[in-house]
């Protein structure tokens, strides 16, 4: 199918448009070591990320991605501060765009307007793209702190779509976790899902996307 009529792009960013795994894990690692606690691997924390900071941060305290309903809210709060004050030192050591990520927006961008949304604070957002070229894409930005509610809500894409002045039904959410697609399934707007990224470990399909995808310069097949 290739999509018709659509104007505005929105866009997830860690998993979709960044590779930033790594300093996120190095991140939650140090903030652990700081209260004496056990540290992971690489693998099991990607699978913690995708709902922000503070239920990536609560995941790691647990040591499980279902959040222990136990934990001392000052003792989150604590821990929360460390990582923040680290990761905000360390956006991007190894934080990389995704294979043809700037290109193909670059291509995009020439026709749609583009937008993130993204779960990930606001203020670390404009640092990273800066540091890897890809500021000036975008109409407008959505952190997970923006606003009242955040993904899988749908407040942020329909915030968006009217702040563009752009319908619902000539936008497009595009992610790679089940946070960006049932975001989009819950105002009615065409999603497509990347299978590279975070979903913790499942497969994105189980959402019904209304595209799947493994590469993301085969955005260019569809819009």
């Amino acid at each position: 199918m290739k999509f018709e009529n659509k104007k505005l792009l929105i866009f997830d960013l860690d998993g979709t448009l960044i590779n930033s795994a790594l300093d996120l894990a190095l991140a939650v690692n140090y903030m652990l070591k700081q209260l004496d606690k056990e540290t992971f691997s690489e693998e099991i924390i990607h699978e913690w990320v995708g709902n922000g900071a503070l239920t990536l941060v609560s995941r790691a305290l647990s040591s499980n991605r279902t959040v222990d309903e136990n934990l001392d809210d000052a003792y989150v709060q604590k821990a929360l501060k460390i990582f923040l004050d680290y990761y905000e030192q360390n956006l991007c050591n190894a934080t990389v765009p995704y294979p043809h990520v700037i290109s193909t927006l670059q291509a995009l961008q020439k026709k749609y307007k583009l937008a993130i949304v993204t779960n990930k604070p606001y203020a670390f957002v404009d640092p990273i793209l800066q540091t890897l070229e890809m500021d000036g894409l975008f109409k407008l930005i959505l952190g997970g702190d923006s606003l009242s509610k955040k993904k899988p809500h749908p407040m942020p894409l329909i915030y968006v779509t009217e702040h563009l002045g752009v319908s619902i039904e000539n936008s497009v959410m595009i992610g790679d976790s089940k946070n960006d697609i049932l975001a989009a399934n819950a105002c009615a707007m065409h999603s497509i899902g990347v299978t590279y990224g975070y979903n913790y470990g499942e497969d994105i399909g189980v959402h019904n996307p209304t595209v799947i995808l493994d590469d993301f310069k085969d955005l260019l097949e569809y819009l």
